[in-house]
């Protein structure tokens, strides 16, 4: 596997397998579909065979009849033809259908293996790409990979077998009656205005279908940090799953559509021409025209320049795959620098004490955010974080959960090393409330119930309730069936605060990291949420990076961070007393609090 190394935004285009290895990656996608694959192979076989035999064969029988003037073996052999176009349509149907089918089912395949593999790629790796970014290699660039595997290839195999078997003829033939190509044009137009728009209306269902299931990706990127607190990362997982299902089953049916479209043309095309042989024909009888010039030279002089454009047009389609497939490989190469040990452990029954062992941190080389901090946590413990911005207290929060790992020191909860316990048991005696709380685009119950998906009703209410949020809610019209919008954006901030601690409730962590943030609240909201959050806290380990006085006064002890280092700790008076940094940051802020809250 290709590493990511730290800090670099995407692959060096030297990291990029070369063409061939792309080639024989993709390739390796229609394994899992032989039996389709061989059956469309025998329809292009047929369909290619038939298109290339019957206008020799016919040129001779036609030349045949009109020198016997026998109008009834004529009117035969324009039957047998049709008969022969109809079998040759439902070759190609066959192949089409089976075609598109298998391309439509890769494209699942690959979106579902992409979007898996983003699961479980770390938050660095999502600060150093933009999500639109994302989106578009997980939708348009594998559908161009879909073209390439079924469309592309087998155009490419037809073309070229029907364009050269069709010049080897065509040296024979006479190019005057190249003119009554003509004939077909109106019939064409006409099928193709009627199939052509069903296939627009259908391709637009498709494409809302496919927009549903991005939608979906995307608002997880956003929030990935939630996903992964949660442990998340299998449910998103199948959540994504169930959307594509849905627009595939949608695409299976605009295939169809597809599928049929081409026969169709193709069967009303070979009709006309067996009519206009029918026409020529009985101007053969006339004297004015050579029948095995009509027919033979019209057929092959469709099939060579309809062949030579089609191969033209597929030389600009493989280049653009080309980039799509780099794409697409880019991220299925990328490993996350975030693993488990091959020997990791469950972490269960936590008491939550937490232990950091000269902790030094950069998230880029020569730039260093924590440098040698040393931290212990006793279990129920509450911690305030407080220091200037740029102090490292977010960094800190990061390390505990295993966002990123540390350059040097050890994090230990209840004695183990977290890079030796796995991530989805260390994360799930975690809880996160961040300072922006951030919602998905569902329903109230749908984000509460994310802390604890197997959650029953009675439990998810009384988390409402411990997080003053259950009366509000229960007010809305539709209580917690109400959508809430994008992150969220439909409830005030207070409301938002109250379903994230709610949702925390209902994980009840063992530990919790709370980036405090009601500064921006109303009096009363911040009442509400101030209370909810002592109910969270109550008898588990808890950090908070902390904006207000109250929540200093509320911590056992405070942690001053400055420059990334841990340089003073102690409670609040202790800390007064020293007169150091936390003094004068009191004196700065918290001063102000004491005299407005007096005021």
């Amino acid at each position: 596997m290709i590493q990511i190394r730290r800090g670099a935004p995407a692959l060096d285009s030297r990291e990029i397998p070369e063409a061939p290895v792309q080639w024989r990656r993709v390739l390796a996608y229609l394994s899992p579909y032989k039996l389709r694959l061989f059956i469309a192979s025998v329809g292009v076989l047929l369909s290619a065979g038939l298109s290339l035999v019957f206008p020799a064969v016919i040129s001779n029988v036609v030349d045949s009849v009109f020198e016997e003037a026998n109008l009834a073996l004529l009117d035969e052999i324009t039957l047998l033809l049709l008969l022969v176009f109809l079998f040759r349509s439902i070759a190609a149907f066959v192949q089409n259908y089976n075609l598109n089918y298998v391309g439509e089912k890769i494209v699942v395949d690959i979106r579902q293996a992409l979007y898996a593999h983003l699961q479980f790629l770390s938050i660095r790796f999502y600060t150093d790409r933009r999500v639109g970014e994302l989106v578009s290699r997980i939708s348009s660039d594998v559908t161009v990979v879909r073209t390439v595997l079924t469309g592309n290839i087998s155009t490419l195999l037809q073309q070229s077998m029907t364009l050269l078997g069709s010049v080897g003829v065509m040296f024979w033939l006479n190019w005057r009656l190249t003119l009554f190509i003509v004939v077909l044009m109106p019939i064409i137009v006409g099928v193709g205005f009627v199939l052509g728009s069903a296939i627009r209306r259908m391709s637009t269902r498709v494409q809302d279908e496919i927009a549903g299931a991005t939608v979906v990706a995307e608002e997880v990127f956003q929030n990935i940090r939630e996903v992964k607190s949660f442990a998340r990362e299998n449910y998103e997982i199948t959540r994504y799953n169930r959307a594509i299902e849905i627009a595939f089953g949608a695409a299976v049916k605009l295939l169809t559509v597809r599928s049929v479209f081409g026969p169709i043309i193709g069967f009303f095309a070979f009709a006309g021409l067996a009519l206009i042989l029918w026409f020529g024909g009985r101007e053969v009888l006339d004297g004015r025209l050579s029948a095995g010039e009509l027919i033979a030279f019209l057929i092959y002089g469709l099939t060579v320049a309809g062949s030579f454009a089609g191969l033209i047009n597929l030389y600009s389609q493989f280049q653009e795959a080309l980039g799509a497939t780099k794409r697409v490989f880019q991220i299925l190469d990328t490993t996350s620098d975030i693993q488990d040990a091959a020997a990791a452990k469950e972490l269960a029954n936590v008491d939550g004490s937490i232990s950091m062992r000269d902790l030094s941190f950069s998230y880029e080389q020569g730039n260093e955010v924590l440098s040698g901090v040393n931290l212990d946590i006793a279990a129920g413990e509450i911690i305030a974080l407080v220091g200037p911005s740029g102090a490292g207290k977010s960094t800190l929060f990061n390390l505990i959960p295993r966002f990123y790992d540390p350059d040097a020191g050890v994090i230990s909860i209840d004695g183990h090393d977290i890079r030796d316990l796995t991530q989805n048991s260390l994360r799930r005696q975690i809880g996160l409330v961040p300072q922006e709380t951030l919602l998905f685009g569902g329903s109230i119950r749908e984000n509460i119930l994310y802390g604890k998906l197997n959650a029953g009703e009675e439990e998810m209410i009384a988390a409402a309730r411990s997080a003053n949020a259950h009366d509000f809610i229960s007010a809305l019209p539709k209580g917690y069936e109400t959508i809430v919008g994008e992150r969220g954006v439909k409830l005030s901030g207070g409301q938002r605060q109250r379903v994230a601690i709610a949702r925390a409730l209902l994980k009840d962590p063992a530990i919790l990291l709370l980036d405090e943030a009601t500064s921006s609240l109303d009096n009363k909201s911040e009442q509400l949420v101030q209370d909810a959050l002592g109910k969270l806290m109550r008898n588990r380990t808890t950090l908070i990076i902390a904006h207000r006085l109250s929540t200093v006064r509320i911590a056992h002890r405070i942690a001053v961070l400055d420059a990334g280092r841990l340089i003073e700790l102690g409670s609040h008076d202790q800390l007064i007393a020293q007169q150091g940094l936390y003094a004068k940051l009191y004196e700065m802020q918290f001063r102000e609090a004491d005299l407005f809250s007096m005021a």
